[in-house]
């Protein structure tokens, strides 16, 4: 298995605020520039699946694979011999708020998809976070 993790940590910022766009995906386009759309129909909560489509790419279905509120949500990607992981997590101490996504991709033909995909995916998180935290800051 292939994994990449990035975190960053802010202050002046609140986790249900946090939450709310996370947890928001039919609008994840407005603050994802990298994104064509994305769209839940129900609700944000495990074993419901989204459709998501980064620009330039292919429809991609997404399965909410766990959801604690305020706290994290993990989705799971299905390619041919493959399942990509996005591990969303929000971790709260010392007055400060932590932001922490874990991409990971294992299965047969992981190295593949890693190399198509994923590692494209861990390398737009840094941007992805500072998008999401001045989506909160400046509504």
């Amino acid at each position: 298995m292939w994994s990449k993790s990035f975190s960053k940590k802010v202050s002046s910022v609140r986790v249900q605020d946090l939450w709310k766009v996370w947890s928001d995906v039919n609008q994840w386009h407005t603050w994802q520039t990298d994104l064509d759309f994305a769209r839940l129909e129900g609700p944000f909560v495990a074993g419901n699946s989204f459709l998501l489509r980064p620009k330039g790419g292919p429809e991609i279905k997404i399965q909410l694979l766990s959801v604690q509120e305020n706290r994290e949500f993990t989705d799971l990607t299905r390619f041919p011999l493959a399942r990509m992981y996005g591990a969303h997590e929000f971790l709260e101490q010392d007055g400060e708020l932590e932001i922490k996504t874990t991409i990971s991709i294992e299965g047969p033909l992981a190295f593949l998809w890693r190399k198509l995909v994923a590692e494209d995916v861990a390398n737009s998180l840094p941007a992805q976070t500072e998008a999401l935290v001045d989506r909160v800051r400046n509504g």
